[in-house]
């Protein structure tokens, strides 16, 4: 049995982020509640929380037209709906007698065979079975997703002594495949893996500030990047998920956690905590929390933080939030050991909390999950930590940190005692191995169809490599370029890369016959290196400039004809030139959290590497396929549907506007990806997917033709767009210099001054036209300008 249909009961955050996460993956969802006392609409809090879904940003869906796919019910009137369902996800209120009355509801309408699945993470598998009958305890287990669930990837599970294996394997095997998850199996243990450490660390810090009277600036700014956990810190995270549920978390562990556990020593109720809470401080979702902005509306928006008072809080407690500079800030670039052995305030903090965070985590190997590698997968999923706990003691060398244990006091943790001076992870002939509680190292397998460029790196060395790109053997004569440089910015070494990759793959008939673009960074790529045209405007560098420009547009256009096929495979950001690299390939398989779009107007530039033309060949393609499907194939000399104006018309409506497609099917609707592109739920699958796709390509693959007919309106659609530009700055929607770059847009894609509908032009008309006009903002004050703000802002200009 496949899980086709899915059931969700509960339409709260938790419940309808689910269902929509279900719904993204094309699976129909049935999303039931209770019904409300006087209700008018029975099923008023389903149909709700789908509304809402459809207005919040971030948003749940990956594309609006998802939230056809919920069908919304109530518990009383669509029991009946169930039969259809091969997974029923259980997400009422966190009250052991309300789920056991929800089990005994349902259990009449299950689907022989459907999986039922709680949403728990604070009450025990076997209390919530304890009265149901062996069939439903056969097919129940607890599946634990992290909130937002469209974009947090951990997913724990905890099965029974009676849970079937089959049914297990079913929804793990969907959740990873179709949710996009990372799928960890713990024990039923209070907290589970993620929330048990996580609460842990999160009062370690609270704890430590106030003990060391450190600043909630300065927590921040050490327990975060330097040591590789996101910028949010403590504090920060603290904001994101609301202070009020502290207190939660902490009396959910505390009232199940065994007697002699760490968390027991460790917890204090502090005041000021409920004082916030009171006050309406609860965090972003409140009137603020540890940071806040300034109240006062001269202050213009000033980011204040909160001076912390073990005892209490009050207003006047916040003050202006300052940039923190400090060594053990700077010692993140040598590793984690420099920061926690930094003598500055920054470095004692980073010591006191992870050596109490770490010393927990040993604590709890073979207690909360089965091996090691599963605890730390779970805290990078989890709390998007850059490495687990036992990674991390790697880093600072277990046998330095069970002497600073010892030094504290502190009894050091049995799989200490027993790994010695030895590592939790070693590399043998290429592959990862990790340290079990049978004191013997064990293979750490993957899953069928999951791809990691990291673990190919372990064993291989790379077949070309310049200053910022790497060029990978992938196995079955496929290539995988890789960008490496800040970012993944693109420059001339990225572009050297490709033609030296280009060149060994040659005609594609010898060793290699496919090329995959792909890496694991956090993005795909940002898009040119802005660092490095702002060094190259400001001493005049023109030549360059221009060098780099017509430079990007030969190997684009190198990809996109070469005898073999080019699959791009993105996840994050693909922005700019990092988007026109998708648009120049044979195929994308894009992971669906992809973000993509042509961004350059926003520091004062147009595309110049191909992007404006063929966003122009795109649109055509679909006006000409609309218009035949219309016609029946028929031609007719002229038709309103058969002008080049359309396809201008929506390519500059999209690139001068910056417009971003907030996931891999929004790209679709943009035209950044074609209706035959592939898209992959599981970052870890997407480079086997991608090279499967190229596979499949290189057995019968030839390069497309150019066109070289293209018809646009030239000077006549230039001033009608110039026009309508004109009528968006007289509104106040343009600012000056949107009408500069416009202007510049429009002489591209309308073809120039010598197009017209009776003068075809060619692809490489198009892109001699994207360099001209792009040499020509360069020289101008208002692109420098951009470009300096979103170098030193992150967000840009709007001069």
């Amino acid at each position: 049995m496949t899980i086709q249909k899915v059931a969700v009961l509960g339409s709260g955050v938790m419940g309808s982020g689910i269902a929509a996460q279900i719904a993204n993956a094309g699976v129909p969802v049935v999303l039931l509640d209770i019904v409300p006392k006087d209700a008018g609409d029975r099923n008023m809090l389903a149909k709700g929380a789908v509304d809402k879904m459809l207005k919040a940003d971030p948003a749940p869906f990956m594309h609006k037209r998802n939230a056809k796919l919920i069908t919304c019910g109530n518990l009383e009137d669509d029991l009946a709906l169930l039969k259809e369902c091969d997974w029923i996800v259980e997400v009422v209120l966190e009250d052991i007698t309300v789920k056991h009355a929800t089990y005994e509801k349902i259990a009449p309408y299950r689907k022989p065979g459907a999986v039922v699945s709680s949403n728990t993470s604070t009450i025990p598998l076997e209390k919530l079975t304890e009265k149901a009958d062996t069939d439903f305890q056969k097919h129940f287990m607890i599946t634990h997703f992290f909130n937002p669930p469209r974009y947090m990837r951990l997913l724990e599970v905890v099965t029974g002594s009676k849970t079937d294996t089959s049914a297990t394997g079913r929804v793990r095997d969907f959740c990873d495949r179709h949710l996009g998850k990372g799928v960890v199996v713990c024990r039923d243990t209070p907290g589970f893996i993620a929330n048990r450490l996580g609460v842990f660390w999160l009062t370690a810090g609270i704890n430590e500030a106030l003990k060391q009277n450190v600043s909630v600036e300065i927590a921040d700014a050490v327990m975060s990047k330097p040591v590789g956990i996101p910028k949010t810190g403590v504090f920060g995270l603290l904001d994101l998920i609301g202070i009020d549920l502290i207190p939660k978390l902490a009396s959910s562990l505390l009232s199940t956690l065994p007697a002699h556990d760490g968390y027991r020593a460790l917890h204090i109720d502090h005041p000021f905590i409920h004082d916030m809470i009171k006050a309406g401080y609860t965090g972003r979702k409140g009137k603020g929390g540890f940071y806040r902005l300034n109240p006062d509306p001269a202050a213009k928006k000033e980011k204040q933080a909160l001076k912390l008072s073990a005892s209490t809080f009050a207003e006047g407690q916040y003050m202006k939030s300052d940039k923190i500079s400090l060594p053990s800030i700077d010692a993140g670039k040598k590793g984690l050991r420099a920061v926690v052995e930094s003598p500055d305030a920054g470095g004692q903090y980073a010591l006191a909390v992870l050596s109490q965070t770490l010393h927990y985590a040993a604590c709890l190997a073979g207690e909360i999950a089965d091996n090691i590698a599963d605890i730390d997968e779970a805290m990078r999923l989890g709390y998007n930590w850059k490495k687990g706990p036992f990674e991390m003691m790697d880093d600072l060398g277990p046998a330095w940190l069970s002497a600073h244990w010892q030094k504290q006091g502190w009894t050091v943790p049995p799989i200490m005692t027993q790994l010695g001076d030895r590592s939790f992870y070693k590399i043998e002939q290429g592959k990862i191995y990790y340290f079990g509680s049978d004191g013997t190292y064990h293979l750490l397998k993957r899953a069928d169809g999951v791809m990691l460029l990291s673990d190919i790196k372990l064993a291989s060395k790379p077949l070309i490599k310049t200053g910022s790109a790497s060029v990978w053997d992938i196995g079955d004569g496929v290539v995988c370029v890789e960008f490496t440089g800040k970012m993944n910015a693109l420059d001339d070494q990225v572009f050297e890369a490709y033609w030296q990759a280009i060149k060994l793959i040659g005609d594609g008939k010898g060793a290699y016959k496919a090329m995959v673009i792909y890496n694991e960074g956090s993005n795909f790529s940002a898009g040119a290196n802005l660092g490095l045209a702002i060094f190259a405007m400001n001493i005049a560098l023109w030549p360059q400039i221009e060098e780099l420009v017509t430079g990007g547009q030969k190997v684009y256009k190198a990809l996109k004809f070469a005898p073999f096929p080019v699959v791009a495979a993105p996840s994050g950001m693909a922005l700019g030139g990092g988007c026109e690299i998708l648009l120049h390939a044979d195929h994308v398989q894009a992971h669906a959290e992809t973000y993509c779009g042509l961004v350059e107007v926003g520091v004062g530039l147009i595309p110049g590497w191909g992007g404006c033309k063929e966003m122009i060949l795109r649109y055509m393609d679909e006006e000409r396929r609309a218009y035949d499907k219309a016609t029946g194939g028929k031609r007719v000399w002229f038709s309103p549907k058969n002008t080049p104006m359309g396809a201008v018309r929506k390519a500059f409506e999209l690139i001068a506007v910056a417009t971003v497609a907030k996931s891999a099917f929004e790209a679709k609707d943009y035209k950044y990806l074609r209706d035959s592109d592939g898209i992959t739920m599981n970052r870890d699958r997407l480079l086997f997917d991608a090279k499967q796709k190229a596979l499949e390509l290189a057995k019968h693959y030839a390069p497309p033709l150019k066109v070289e007919d293209i018809k646009l309106p030239g000077p006549s659609g230039r001033y009608a767009l110039d026009m309508a530009v004109a009528d968006l700055r007289k509104s106040g929607k343009a600012t000056p210099y949107d009408v500069v770059v416009s202007s510049a847009l429009a002489r591209v894609l309308t073809g120039g001054d010598k197009a017209d509908w009776t003068k075809p032009i060619s692809e490489d008309d198009i892109l001699k036209l994207e360099a001209a006009e792009f040499m020509k903002l360069v020289h101008q004050d208002g692109t420098m300008a951009r470009v300096e703000h979103m170098l030193e802002k992150g967000k840009p200009l709007r001069n």
